[in-house]
């Protein structure tokens, strides 16, 4: 079941999934977007877990949310202009940051590394959804890099008792 709650000084609704509550919310030039504990709201619901990157430019007035993605696959990028982002931007730098249960740094050659990264809904015990980001010019299917990412999961995982 989706609720709808308004924003304070009557703006645009921000639909919400029940058992959640809105924290906060800005205004765009298509509606409104919004915050809760667990996800963020742009319309559609995107579990902080699954943010890869959220990043303001206070020029442009402009947020831009990226998605975590999947190897082979262009991530999805949200550019939202927001009139008033305010508390918005708090709790998105907050819940992405908060949803970041491990990250290390592997250096594969003297220029290049990968990024190991476990992420799980911000404030609840679960499994964890584990990433890695290659940086770009390294090949995953390459036997040494394979090798390196493979013992750096191992070794992560090892310590976080997963």
């Amino acid at each position: 079941m989706t609720r709808l709650f308004r924003r304070r000084r009557g703006g645009d609704p921000v639909a919400v999934a029940a058992g959640e509550r809105l924290l906060a919310s800005a205004s765009t030039s298509s509606g409104a977007v919004g915050g809760t504990r667990d996800a963020l709201y742009l319309p559609q619901r995107l579990p902080w877990e699954e943010v890869a990157a959220a990043d303001w430019d206070p020029e442009e007035r402009t947020l831009t949310v990226t998605e975590v993605g999947r190897f082979g696959q262009e991530r999805v990028v949200h550019v939202l202009h927001l009139e008033d982002a305010g508390r918005l931007l708090q709790l998105v730098r907050e819940r992405v940051t908060a949803s970041i249960a491990l990250q290390r740094h592997v250096q594969v050659t003297d220029r290049r590394s990968v990024r190991v990264l476990a992420r799980q809904a911000p404030g609840r015990r679960g499994e964890l959804a584990w990433f890695v980001e290659y940086d770009e010019g390294l090949d995953p299917a390459d036997p040494q890099v394979d090798a390196l990412v493979q013992a750096a999961l191992a070794a992560a995982r090892a310590d976080v008792g997963a």
